[in-house]
């Protein structure tokens, strides 16, 4: 970080009229039309994701209903999670009549679209309060929801690796984050303002309220929809599978189901067994967090191998074909194995996965903290949410210009050292209490430092794909970037009441040390890679 500052102030000062001709450059080009097209496919990806977990909580809980009695809503998120099983789908297969008339990437992206109104308007026509059976159906829907909107996910960051050159990857990432948080704000504060204003309330729970909040988010995704249409293919596909018979693509997509089958099928056969499994570990490791964490661990394990084991008696049967499976699975992964190099490789890949562990493991008790401060929910509705998320934007374009005037690397580092460094600006925070200017003071750097990182982060993920195996290697890299952090984020709650808020936000801060040092070695490796 030292290093960057010195070589910016040097650059500065040696010739301002350069840097501030090519800061202008950098700022004209987020009105070229390829990153323009972000902001609203960012919308378009960020509308749904609150509509499954926060929005529709709220949604429950005012209709008296019981989440935690339907355990098909924990399956929603699985769709974010594991978006890379049928990555492959989106990257080969042609949509029938779609795929001639858009092409293969707009075709998929209208069709997840689709799948999303679909799902949102489903959900809208279920009133959860009438009973199990429609808690039941309004789960299914979810399902769908998580599925359709990560496929959208795949589909668009796809399109925005090929529809670019590397110069405006930066550029597009930061718009797509700001139109994901715009997106993420009209379903969390906009759904429930309109179901508010409607009169839907904890204490007077109205259903149609809420099935006006949700139609109306369902008309917003026409604002992706109309991107579609507007935007041209990318030049640039991933590959040519006009060799590959519509018979392979239809055997292809038939071992997906086949898959997705058992795997479904082991998590709600096994659901019974596993209640009575943590019960008696809770009883041996005094602790529910831990068995819980070790029976799904298990069970995830379990769904995994019976989704292996039903796909390989389809290719011993030659249901599916082995070829189509080792160019969707395999290659991807000795591609980029191939061309970093086995030990490159693994270390990027660790950097992937914990890059974002620092502030992903703070954010899930961020909430609460707020909460147990003092500060009350209309400051935390309207500074933490709504101002942070225009410092988060702001942060975003900060970090794709510096992107491009300094690499990808160095803001790569730099947003690293930030987002660890703002997280003692909490420890600050408990110990002064709900000061106001200490929170605008907090929220400020915590976003701006999310929102460089981030974009820089996206940029950097984008660098290193193949254009060959664009859809399934960036879903691999998306989905390893939450998973560890997810992890530990799960004993955020526990960590806090064992050791206090500020020895909490000191680890925190801690986790990010590993991170720089990935970088550094990262780094100089690439570049010694790339003079080679």
């Amino acid at each position: 970080m030292l290093r960057t500052l010195l070589i910016f102030l040097r650059f500065l000062a040696s010739s301002p009229q350069r840097f501030f001709s090519k800061t202008w450059e950098s700022v004209k080009n987020f009105a070229h039309p390829r990153v323009v097209t972000m902001l609203f496919f960012g919308f378009s990806a960020g509308l749904p994701i609150l509509l499954i977990f926060s929005s529709l909580s709220l949604w429950l809980r005012e209709a008296g209903g019981q989440r935690s009695a339907v355990t098909f809503f924990s399956w929603a998120a699985l769709g974010y999670s594991f978006k890379f099983i049928w990555a492959p789908l989106v990257d080969q297969m042609p949509i029938p009549v779609m795929s001639r008339g858009l092409g293969r990437r707009r075709a998929w992206i209208l069709l997840a679209q689709i799948g999303i109104v679909a799902s949102i308007f489903a959900m809208s026509m279920i009133d959860p309060a009438k009973g199990q059976n429609y808690m039941l159906f309004m789960a299914l829907a979810a399902v769908g929801l998580g599925f359709s909107s990560a496929t959208q996910d795949i589909a668009i960051d796809a399109y925005r690796i090929e529809s670019a050159g590397e110069s405006l990857q930066a550029l597009m990432a930061s718009m797509y984050i700001a139109g994901y948080r715009i997106g993420m704000l009209a379903a969390g504060a906009g759904a429930l303002f309109l179901a508010q204003i409607k009169g839907s309330s904890p204490g007077a729970y109205d259903y149609t309220a809420w099935r006006t909040a949700y139609q109306i988010m369902a008309g917003l995704m026409a604002i992706g929809m109309i991107t579609v249409f507007v935007i041209e293919e990318p030049e640039v596909t991933a590959r040519e599978t006009n060799h590959v018979r519509t018979t392979d693509h239809a055997r292809f997509f038939v071992l997906f189901l086949v898959f997705a089958a058992a795997f479904v099928g082991w998590f709600y056969f096994s659901s019974g067994i596993a209640s009575t499994l943590k019960a008696q570990l809770i009883f041996v490791v005094k602790n529910a967090s831990a068995a819980g964490f070790i029976i799904e661990t298990a069970r995830l394990a379990g769904g995994l191998c019976a989704g292996l084991l039903a796909a390989r008696v389809m290719v011993a049967l030659k249901v599916a074909n082995m070829q189509m499976i080792r160019s969707a699975y395999v290659e991807p992964v000795s591609d980029f194995f191939s061309r970093y190099g086995l030990s490159l490789a693994w270390l990027l890949l660790a950097l992937i996965g914990l890059y974002r562990i620092s502030d992903i493991v703070l954010g899930v008790i961020s909430n609460v903290f707020y909460q147990d401060m003092g500060f009350s929910k209309i400051h935390i509705a309207s500074i933490v949410k709504t101002f942070g998320l225009f410092m988060t934007i702001a942060g975003g374009f900060l970090g794709g210009t510096l992107s491009i005037q300094f690499g990808v690397m160095r803001i790569l580092f730099a947003g690293a050292l930030l987002s660890a460094v703002t997280n003692l600006l909490f420890v600050l925070m408990a110990w002064t209490g709900p000061v106001l200017p200490m929170l605008y003071l907090v929220i400020s750097a915590d976003n701006l430092a999310g929102g460089l990182a981030g974009a820089a982060f996206v940029a950097f993920l984008s660098s290193l794909t193949n254009v060959r195996f664009t859809a399934i290697q960036y879903a691999v890299f998306s989905s390893l970037m939450t998973l560890v952090p997810k992890l530990f984020s799960g004993y955020s709650g526990a960590m806090v009441d064992q050791l206090g808020y500020p020895v909490f936000f000191t680890i925190t801060a801690v986790m990010g040390i590993p991170v720089l040092v990935l970088i550094l070695i990262c780094g100089v490796r690439l570049q010694i890679k790339d003079r080679r």
